[in-house]
């Protein structure tokens, strides 16, 4: 038994921001012209690499060469071996252009094999070399695909963020990346969104693997700002194949199977006897949703996943992943308390157990819960609370919140559910916005999404693997939003040494030293509607303020 994932996408396009006119591979010619030619001219390309080509203008020698570079094969013996091209659509650490340029800019492309030759440019070119600017140009100009035509990104919006302007997702640096013998490390991105910008893309990453693998652990890498990333695979080569390479907005999702699903920083660590089996073959679909909270600074967007893997054949049972959808939700902007309910049952008589399950809304959520169905069609018992902690349900607090909805495993026994009974699901709303919503892909729709871990039979073992979320640092605030009062919880138990709440442009609002341990009540007089970040000690957290 296996579960259909729907052929609609879960994730629609989102508008993109206003670009410029001039295209992007004529932003990267003249780079190449000002910097790359005195080497690559047209005449006499060094290694037969040709930056200047041919043509009247500057705007159709741009098309021919970003034509002329996009898939082909360099001279270099040790690239071909790699398997590298000149420039792969979607991919700079497959391209060797980009591999000659980097020398230090992306930590993540290791630095040149001996054997691949210097790096670009190898003499000072006029200007002096590239500057970091000009780097990133050709980079994006990579990872939107490599395009000979049209503007896939806003070149100004790089300008101001390589003005200093800007903040990244990871501004300590990327994270470490698993020992080679432990696994690897895969990146989404960078992306740059505008000040207050919102924007949603996917990327088909082939992992190019050197033999089947179980994951047994994925180490899921996001920043505050991200609303939720997703990893899919495509179910045949023939179904990636139809899909674009490079950041695009449109899902194409028709033939896909879901990975993994979260909705901030996750190690999502399997018990122990279950694993993730992917192919040698296997072609991901990612898929990152990020929001700038920042009203005058651009943001760095980046997601990066660290695979954890074993050879074929230790784990008991393969662990599956499903998306659960209930697309007609209307919920009218009337300030009342609005339920939607779907049941899931609907994929055979075979049991399945269930390894994690997470509800998912987006702000006018008020709650997300998930019964077992009894065969008559009715509510049996409550097995998942999204607005308690861990998603257990019994809480005698509960607070649901939209952007930090809880996944409940259950270790060591998985929860058996059988599917002609199935499951209920059901989300809540109070919608006091300026109009009536439904399911749609931006923060300013709704959403209401069930996401599954499961397997096809049970798995037994004396010592499970602990679930241990990555951000242990994460301070928890309540309520949020917040009116009037919020209260401030530390993990640990030691008091705070120093509180200090940061509007979004990075202005110091208050100060607190020497606080007792435990919940911190903070009066919110004085501070005006909008969104805060709070730092108690390093540990950090958004305050969203209400009217």
């Amino acid at each position: 038994m296996k579960l259909k994932l729907p052929v609609f996408p879960l994730f629609f396009v989102l508008p993109f921001c206003a670009l410029h006119a001039q295209s992007s591979a004529l932003e990267v010619y003249k780079i190449f012209e000002a910097k790359c030619i005195s080497c690559h001219d047209h005449a006499s390309p060094e290694a037969g690499l040709d930056l200047e080509g041919v043509g009247a203008t500057a705007s159709a020698r741009a098309i021919g060469v970003a034509a002329n570079l996009l898939g082909a094969t360099p001279t270099n013996a040790h690239a071909q071996v790699q398997g590298y091209k000149r420039v792969v659509a979607g991919r700079p650490d497959k391209s060797l252009l980009f591999r000659k340029i980097n020398n230090g800019f992306e930590s993540f492309i290791p630095p040149l094999h001996a054997n691949e030759g210097g790096t670009m440019p190898a003499y000072p070119a006029p200007g002096g070399g590239l500057t970091d600017l000009e780097k990133e140009i050709i980079r994006q100009w990579i990872l939107f695909g490599g395009k000979p035509v049209g503007t896939q990104f806003d070149k100004s919006v790089l300008e101001e963020f390589y003005s200093g302007n800007g903040e990244k997702s990871f501004p300590d640096g990327p994270p470490p990346a698993p020992a080679p013998a432990d696994g690897f490390q895969i990146k989404m991105g960078p992306f740059y969104l505008e000040a207050d910008g919102e924007v949603e893309y996917f990327h088909k990453y082939a992992l190019n693997l050197p033999e089947n693998v179980e994951v047994h652990r994925m180490e899921i890498l996001i920043s505050p700002y991200s609303h939720h990333f997703l990893a899919y695979n495509f179910n045949s080569q023939s179904s990636a194949d139809q899909i674009p390479d490079g950041l695009r907005l449109n899902s194409y999702h028709n033939n896909i199977n879901l990975v993994a699903a979260v909705q901030e920083q996750t190690d999502l660590k399997l018990p122990a006897g279950t694993a993730f089996r992917w192919d040698k073959n296997i072609i991901l679909d990612l898929n990152s949703h990020y929001i700038n909270y920042l009203l005058t600074r651009p943001y760095q967007c980046e997601a990066y996943v660290n695979i954890y893997t074993r050879p074929v054949g230790t784990a008991q049972q393969e662990m599956k992943a499903a998306l659960l959808v209930n697309y007609n939700i209307p919920i009218p902007n009337n300030g009342n308390l609005i339920t939607h309910t779907k049941s899931e049952f609907q994929f055979g008589a075979d049991s399945i157990y269930f390894w994690g399950l997470m509800g998912h809304t987006h702000k006018y959520g008020t709650g997300y819960k998930v019964w077992k169905r009894l065969p008559n069609g009715q509510k049996g018992e409550l097995i998942y609370d999204a607005s308690c902690p861990l998603g257990v349900p019994g809480c005698p607090a509960p607070y649901f919140d939209y952007q930090h909805i809880p996944l409940r495993y259950w270790e060591p026994q998985l929860l058996p559910v059988l599917w002609n009974d199935g499951l209920i699901h059901e989300a809540n709303w109070v919608n006091e916005g300026p109009q009536p919503l439904n399911f749609g892909p931006t923060s300013d729709d709704e959403m209401m999404v069930l996401i599954a871990f499961y397997t096809e039979q049970q798995v037994t073992v004396d010592a499970p693997e602990p679930v241990v979320p990555v951000d242990l640092n994460r301070l928890t605030v309540y309520p949020n939003p917040a009116t009037g009062e919020v209260w401030i919880q530390p993990s640990g138990q030691a008091g705070i040494r120093m509180l200090r709440v940061f509007d979004l442009a990075g202005r110091e609002q208050l100060r607190r030293i020497q606080l007792p341990a435990g919940p911190v009540r903070l009066d919110l007089a004085g501070f005006a509607p909008g969104m805060y970040w709070i730092d108690a000690d390093g540990q950090q957290a958004k305050l969203i303020v209400k009217m």
